[in-house]
């Protein structure tokens, strides 16, 4: 095996122990990466990992020397894969690390939304229950999630995961329908009739040409009014500017977001104005247990040392 030159450009994205890889080279680690850094602290690197630092065509034109790309991150949407398949760059990303810590966090923004914990918590900080004359009140809709319908865009491990804990709860589990690849042995109901059917839409597929702005405003109309839509995957699945429209028309329900388009919101963000007990948005955690993160840091230094190993794993190339 010869000798390499690793670095990883966004260390600081992960909270937890990332061994140096075996290969008998150097190792490098940047706790975080400008756009105009990266370059130069690739020069000479044979192996680049980011989680969330893009490397495009106008980048890789000036490495020759880079022969692999290790993702930090399910989502490979900052690599540009088919200018690396031209170069004959290997990229490889993480798989299954996931699989409970985001259906765990999708199913937390819906129960919270579901039985309105926000609304509640709030009358109680501004003293309603004090002021009440009966032991509890009710200002707020209560759904129960048994006999509901969830909707789940994408079947992958993490949408599987999520229909899992649903059947648990007793809701009803539709798969929406797509172009392929699609995922053997799913059932699938047309995307339409998922929007028209579901008490609780969740998003768990890709961010690519074909789902960007999968959920727009037409998309919201053909909800049911009592809708939930919980987005955990990636940040342009859903039209930001149609969901504020959504909320504030009564389209939907509610809303749970972990992600947005521009991550993180420099200079303000429209979603970060919305102070309503009807929408929660969280900063892109529902990934970071700290079981799934560990997990992760060790798969990914794995695929580096099986790539270079010449029997590579997980590759998207």
């Amino acid at each position: 095996m010869s000798a390499h030159h690793v670095v990883f450009l966004d260390r600081a994205s992960l909270k937890a122990k990332v061994r140096t890889p075996a290969l008998g080279g150097s190792y490098v680690e940047h706790e975080k990466t400008t756009p105009e850094q990266v370059v130069e602290r690739l020069k000479g690197a044979t192996v680049a990992i980011t989680n969330k630092v893009p490397l495009r065509e106008d980048v890789l034109s000036q490495l020759p020397d880079l022969k692999m790309i290790a993702v930090a991150a399910t989502g490979y949407d900052v690599i540009d894969v088919p200018a690396c398949r031209a170069r004959g760059i290997a990229v490889a990303n993480i798989r299954n690390y996931a699989v409970h810590t985001v259906p765990e966090h999708a199913f937390a923004l819906i129960l919270a939304l579901r039985r309105n914990i926000l609304a509640y918590r709030q009358d109680v900080e501004a003293g309603v229950w004090q002021q009440s004359d009966q032991f509890c009140f009710f200002t707020h809709d209560i759904g129960d999630l048994h006999g509901a319908t969830l909707g789940i865009i994408g079947e992958g491990a993490l949408g599987q995961g999520t229909a899992a804990i649903a059947r648990g709860f007793g809701m009803k589990v539709l798969f929406a329908d797509h172009e392929p690849p699609k995922m053997p042995g799913v059932e699938f109901t047309p995307f339409d009739e998922v929007l028209a059917q579901s008490d609780v839409i969740s998003l768990h597929c890709p961010l690519t040409p074909s789902t960007r702005n999968i959920i727009g405003i037409e998309q919201f109309r053909k909800m049911k009014r009592n809708a939930l839509v919980i987005n955990t995957a990636r940040g342009g699945l859903v039209d930001e500017a149609a969901l504020i429209t959504a909320l504030d028309e009564g389209l939907i329900a509610g809303a749970g977001f972990d992600v947005l388009t521009v991550e993180p919101p420099k200079n303000g963000h429209p979603l970060l104005d919305l102070r309503r007990p009807n929408f929660i948005l969280t900063p892109h955690v529902a990934w970071a247990s700290d079981g799934a993160m560990q997990f992760l840091a060790d798969q990914l230094i794995d695929n580096v040392e099986r790539w270079a190993a010449g029997t590579p794993q997980h590759l998207v190339t």
